[in-house]
């Protein structure tokens, strides 16, 4: 049946008109109701939390970890210094020893300032392996807070699964560049928004440090085989460069985790950033 305004479209409503006619009609006819026109609905839009492709994500503040952080790493570097004064003590004890020239009086003095500079070695050992344990507890649970408000900053911008952000520091072989890794896509991630931070803190930072890893291992190892005190004084010497490389690597350690701190706080306060589950 056609419409009974323009008879040339087909009749859809129950007073028999289209459906053009019936949205032009200014008033409906009195007592009837004219049929609402079915209006084809968008999908509606998703309300759900956003699924994060690293597992549940949320910011929190990483000021309070990131001060004590730099802290014990400034206590890492105090304690470098004091293993420093002693790896130079022992150094000149033992060249000392080492002289054939010295007389028996001079002999048996140096051999009491050698027993004091080996307590002092000690000492500075036990003191640089204590508060290096504490340091690295502590800076890593940095790390994975850092790491989380990175992937809500953002979520697909981490090329290793937020597991390496612990585990990339002890398994062999690949603990030689994860770290660096997921440090960079924290940093990048942390960045200000449009901007990516230059990588050359990061970097200088990453090379002492394995610089350190070698140095030290190399130090060690000196030190275990040390019998005579030529011996004995180039693995002091060793010990030496090894705690003044750590220190370099401490303090570029602190720039680091004050500057990506700031850089996640700044960011925060900028909001709002996404959350997800």
């Amino acid at each position: 049946m056609f419409c009974k305004h323009c008879k040339l479209s087909t009749a859809a409503t129950p007073e028999g008109l289209c459906w053009d006619c019936a949205d032009a009609a200014d008033e409906p006819t009195s007592g009837r109701a004219f049929a609402s026109r079915p209006v084809a609905s968008a999908p509606p839009a998703p309300t759900g939390p956003v699924v994060q492709p690293h597992g549940p994500a949320w910011l929190r503040s990483p000021v309070g970890l990131g001060k004590a952080v730099a802290a014990l790493l400034g206590l890492v570097v105090a304690v470098d210094l004091f293993a420093v004064y002693a790896d130079f003590t022992m150094y000149d004890v033992t060249g000392s020893l080492a002289d054939d020239g010295l007389g028996y009086d001079r002999y048996n003095d140096l051999q009491r300032d050698a027993e004091q500079a080996d307590s002092l070695y000690a000492a500075a050992g036990v003191a640089q392996a204590v508060v290096f344990v504490a340091a690295i507890v502590v800076y890593l649970i940095w790390f994975l807070r850092v790491r989380v408000n990175a992937e809500v900053f953002n979520p697909f911008g981490h090329s290793k699964k937020r597991g390496w952000a612990g585990w990339g520091w002890f398994v062999p072989v690949v603990s030689l560049w994860f770290p660096r890794r997921i440090m960079l896509d924290i940093w990048d991630a942390s960045s200000p928004a449009g901007t990516r931070a230059s990588h050359a803190l990061v970097n200088a930072w990453w090379t002492l440090w394995l610089a350190t890893l070698v140095t030290s291992r190399l130090a060690f190892s000196s030190s275990s085989r040390a019998e005579t005190a030529e011996e004995i004084q180039d693995a002091a010497g060793q010990m030496l460069l090894s705690d003044v490389v750590d220190i370099v690597a401490a303090v570029l350690a602190i720039l680091v985790v004050l500057r990506l701190t700031r850089m996640q706080h700044e960011k925060a306060l900028h909001g709002p950033v996404p959350t997800g589950v």
